[in-house]
């Protein structure tokens, strides 16, 4: 079973590493379901098959679900054949909490994360491997040069805990880059005391020139708000906390009225 560019294959091959992510599931007790995503050849499933969960595996290559099948029959009932991206989950889920896992393919590990976002109120946790730049954007803290747009976004409900790095030995074929193992845990207060759209969007322009201060980028929803002179906005957006970033979709969202 050879890998697939197009799916973004890199198959995982050490048993070690493997059995360590599995194991970096910490919140068990708040679920009993597992969704895997990009099982490949089940090097991390057979690990989480020994575990206590309800293991839903979703895998959208069709060879690599024949492969499955196969091979771990215990997945018969829970093994989905299809993309996760599309994935209704609240179809397999209802509103039970579950935990995200995977060696996930990087073409699409980001998509991964803001759709967990979409059921940020089911899914208490989630274990993944990254590409290590992106490991390292998620679980940045502000005031370094990774801190960005996914950085705020998934720390306003996560805390981001960096587990390890993983070379690009233990993979068949070998990525071009380093990878990492990331833990995400929801926090206990998922309000924002903001509108939760305008604070991504006021996040994304923020970001859209880091390298400028806020007064000069925030014009476009400040427009010529006396606010504009003060320090805050003096400052480069890679400065500001979760916290500040709600402030200031609340100064946005005031001045709209």
């Amino acid at each position: 079973m050879k890998a697939k560019k197009s799916y973004g294959q890199h198959f995982l091959t050490s048993e070690a590493i493997s059995e360590r992510i599995a194991d970096s599931l910490s919140r068990q007790g708040e679920y009993k379901k597992v969704i895997e995503v990009g099982p490949g050849k089940g090097m991390l499933t057979k690990y989480l098959l020994q575990k206590d969960y309800e293991l839903y595996a979703v895998e959208a290559d069709r060879d690599m679900v024949s492969y499955l099948q196969r091979h771990y029959p215990d997945l018969k009932e829970t093994l989905i054949p299809a993309d996760f991206l599309k994935l209704q989950l609240e179809d397999f889920f209802k509103e039970e909490a579950f935990a995200i896992i995977g060696n996930f393919p990087y073409n699409i590990s980001s998509q991964i994360l803001f759709k967990m976002l979409d059921y940020k109120t089911q899914v208490p946790e989630l274990v993944g491997m990254f590409q290590k730049e992106m490991a390292e954007r998620v679980v940045a803290n502000p005031g370094t040069k990774d801190y960005g747009v996914i950085s705020v976004l998934m720390q306003a409900y996560y805390e981001g805990e960096y587990l390890f790095t993983v070379g690009r030995e233990h993979f068949a074929p070998p990525p071009k880059v380093t990878s990492a193992v990331i833990r995400l845990s929801r926090k206990e207060d998922l309000s924002m005391n903001c509108d939760t759209r305008l604070f991504k969007q006021v996040v994304k322009q923020a970001f859209s020139q880091r390298r400028k201060m806020l007064r000069n980028t925030m014009k476009t929803f400040l427009k010529d708000s006396p606010r504009l002179k003060e320090a805050f906005f003096q400052q480069r957006p890679e400065r500001l906390s979760v916290e500040d970033f709600v402030q200031l979709t609340n100064w946005v969202s005031e001045a709209r009225v």
